[in-house]
């Protein structure tokens, strides 16, 4: 049933912004009703005849969309003082709170941005919060917002497990997905989740959204799974307000592309009405946690008030279209419910109402009050936590003895007791300590399993720890770091795989936009620390052409707080690997592990057979620090090279040329750790330096070379005579004209000689 608003519609109401018309909707719909009102319903009865809804639950249903609804007015009232700086509402979605009351608040939550009704029902399940306050200070970004402190407007809680999301549109589904899966991992490897056993996953998103590349995946990785008969409890819920922004979603277009989809159980509920959507979300929601299948709710929505506070809506829309839209103001439903049931009086309803305006608009004044956000320091706190002490001391940790000699078959065959190994070999065994290590470490990825990865690095872990910590994934980068967060979300340690750098880009945003913002954004309450091996750069003689050679880390270096290393050895590469691990448990970091797929057989570095690029493998109490590089020739000051990955070994066969025919001492100094990038470490090793070069296997532009030739003119060290040898902008080719437009052996010789000749 939906309430009409009377027609025609005042002339003094069409003066008004679309706020103040469901504002003055509301008041006078209430004020001119004149239905028949049946006995005042027992707090545990019906609140209408045929509703599964009790007249208590829909006092509190109605409670919290009447707080939803005047959070959203006292935003776009308060921004023009500012004294608000988010006008992003939840108008005509108040009906999610269906949802969060047939809910737990231990399940966990990945919201829309229109949550408000669902976040204010939500915070009902545990006593002494304080929904109104908690929304006002985050709208007035204060640094006292118990959500992000004061970083971002969001819809998050530690306490109600509902983790905070940015407006990336539908990046947040995958990790969701991930989420709800991992509650089966966990039972598999027996890890204790920090939830019940039969929790499920609330996802929301609008109609919209639906459509996204992201969002599809996720659906896509859900059926996949449902399929298998692999446990997914997720409830997808779709708040359809039949728009995006101004783009209009095709009637009937949700119903349709969604109920029959296989793998997917779909149920529609009717936001706009409380009495009729309460059975249904209800049902849904059963089903899900029953059923441990993911399930796509459907819920019907209507937007009020624009998109957000800046937009028009007047100016684009037919007036008649947004009289009808406003009509079916799900809070006109609600009222009509409150005095049709005879719950409450005309006067008690007005009461409640303005009761709730007065409340919001409290909290908002004193929320102003409260401190801001000023420092720098202070702002970026969250962000990439740091305990150098701790760190190291976890990379240190050695795994139990018995554990390792279960992985490696015996004391005989524990790798520090075998001869000096080529970095693939190494990285191998490492992954083999750090699964023994840590137990709810979990190694997946594309062919990582019975194949043993595509250079076979991960070889043998399948048969050492089992299906269930090391397995395949569908071929889907952006939900194989999906399920990297829903993992680490629930207190594991996942170790995904990317197979190349080349395929990363495409699911990008799951680092950028989610698993490294999460710190930032909730405070650092929310962490999903996690290892991401992925295997890159070039120098493969040509082979496969840009898919399997991409130079470019460029799409990481801004990422912030993000960790990438780059080992050019297998001693390196075992310690950086404990250290990255350690990063990710102690401080909750997300760690990226560049793998130079070029150096992992190789095992000679002048002349074939020399085997000068074998090392012994490091005892496991031994990890680097982050950001200390490693220093070849370190009294050597004629010629400083800074250089990493692949570049590493071709420094020191140049520099060996370059000693001969200028008469230099030659320091090669790996800097290994890319981001971030160690100015301190970089200017101290150039401040006895006569002459540096750089050696940047990325590209010209944005590539890892201009952050070594910044860190140094910031230092005061631009004086020092330069160069810069670097990949060409352009994607590699196939065979041998990709060493046309990758440094060489050659290029740094020749950059040495141009250095000799100009000085």
């Amino acid at each position: 049933m939906v309430a009409v608003v009377p027609d025609p519609i005042p002339a003094r109401m069409k003066a008004l912004n679309r706020a103040e018309i469901c504002d003055v909707n509301f008041i006078e719909y209430v004020r001119q009703w004149h239905g028949d009102a049946r006995q005042r319903p027992a707090p545990a009865e019906p609140i209408l005849p045929g509703s599964s809804l009790d007249a208590q639950g829909f006092d509190a249903l109605f409670e919290s969309q009447l707080a939803s609804r005047h959070l959203d007015l006292m935003a776009r009232v308060l921004r023009v003082q500012n004294k608000v700086f988010y006008t992003i509402g939840s108008s005509g979605h108040e009906g999610n709170a269906l949802v969060a009351r047939a809910a737990r608040h231990t399940d966990p939550a990945f919201l829309h941005y229109r949550s408000g009704a669902f976040m204010a029902e939500r915070f009902r399940q545990l006593p002494g919060m304080d929904p109104v306050m908690d929304a006002a200070l985050s709208f007035a970004a204060s640094c006292d917002d118990p959500a992000s402190g004061g970083r971002h407007k969001v819809w998050g809680s530690k306490p109600l497990w509902v983790l905070p999301q940015t407006s990336t549109i539908a990046s947040h589904l995958p990790k969701a997905l991930g989420t709800a899966m991992a509650i089966e991992t966990a039972r598999r490897i027996g890890h204790r989740l920090p939830i019940p056993d039969d929790s499920i996953v609330i996802c929301s998103f609008g109609d919209a959204s639906a459509n996204h590349a992201t969002a599809q995946t996720a659906f896509n990785t859900a059926a996949w799974a449902a399929y298998q008969r692999l446990p997914a409890p997720v409830l997808f819920v779709c708040e359809d307000n039949g728009i995006g922004i101004s783009v209009k979603t095709p009637e009937g277009w949700i119903a349709d592309s969604f109920s029959r989809r296989p793998g997917l159980d779909y149920f529609f509920a009717d936001g706009l009405d409380l009495a009729t959507g309460h059975a249904q979300v209800q049902r849904a929601l059963d089903h899900c946690r029953s059923t441990r299948r993911p399930t796509f709710l459907h819920l019907r929505t209507t937007r009020l008030m624009g998109h957000a506070g800046t937009d028009f809506e007047i100016e684009w829309r037919p007036l008649q279209e947004l009289c009808a839209i406003e009509a079916t103001d799900p809070l006109l439903r609600s009222a009509q419910i409150a005095l049709e049931s005879g719950w409450m009086t005309v006067p008690a309803v007005l009461e409640r109402y303005e009761a709730m305006r007065a409340r919001c608009f409290a909290a908002a004044e004193a929320a102003d009050q409260r401190p801001k956000l000023g420092a720098l320091a202070e702002i970026m706190a969250p962000l990439a936590p740091y305990t150098p002490a701790a760190v190291l001391a976890e990379a240190c940790r050695t795994p139990a003895a018995e554990a390792r000699e279960a992985a490696f078959g015996s004391v005989e065959q524990l790798p520090e007791r075998q001869p000096p190994r080529h970095l693939a070999i190494q990285i191998n065994q490492a992954l083999h300590d750090l699964l023994c290590k840590y137990p709810s470490s979990l190694l997946f990825g594309e062919d990582v399993a019975q194949k043993g990865g595509v250079y076979t690095v991960s070889k043998g872990l399948l048969k050492a720890f089992g299906p269930r910590r090391v397995f395949n994934t569908l071929l889907d980068e952006t939900m194989i770091l999906g399920m990297a967060q829903g993992l680490a979300n629930l207190g594991m340690l996942p170790i995904p795989e990317i197979q190349y750098l080349a395929y990363l880009h495409n699911a990008a945003d799951q680092l950028r936009g989610e698993a490294c913002s999460l710190q930032f954004f909730s405070n650092d309450q929310y962490r999903n620390p996690m290892l991401v091996r992925i295997a890159g750069l070039g120098y493969q003689k040509g082979f496969g052409g840009h898919f399997h050679n991409d130079n470019s880390i460029a799409a990481l270096r801004d990422i912030p707080g993000l960790v990438v290393g780059c080992a050019s050895r297998g001693d390196d590469a075992a310690m950086m690997l404990r250290t990255l691990a350690a990063l990710a448990q102690v401080d909750g970091r997300v760690a990226v592990f560049l793998e130079p797929i070029a150096l992992y057989m190789t095992k000679d570095l002048h002349a074939p057979g020399d085997g000068q690029w074998l090392f012994p493998y490091p005892a496991p109490d031994q990890a680097l620090v982050l950001g200390e590089g490693r220093v070849y020739a370190a009294e050597a000051n004629d010629l400083v090279i800074f250089t990493y990955g692949n570049g590493v070994p071709m420094s020191l066969r140049a520099a060996r040329t370059i000693e001969a025919e200028q008469g230099w001492q030659v320091r090669v100094v790996d800097l290994r750790w890319l981001v971030p990038l160690n100015a301190g470490f970089i200017a101290e090793q150039a401040a006895d330096a006569r002459r540096v070069l750089v050696v940047d296997e990325g590209r010209h532009s944005a590539g890892v070379g201009e952050g070594v030739i910044t860190a140094l003119v910031e230092a005061g060290l631009g004086h020092l005579p330069l160069q810069r040898v670097c990949g060409a902008d352009t994607y590699t080719p196939l065979a041998g004209a990709a060493m046309c437009v990758l440094p060489s052996d050659n290029a740094v010789t020749s950059a040495a000689r141009v250095l000799a000749q100009d000085h």
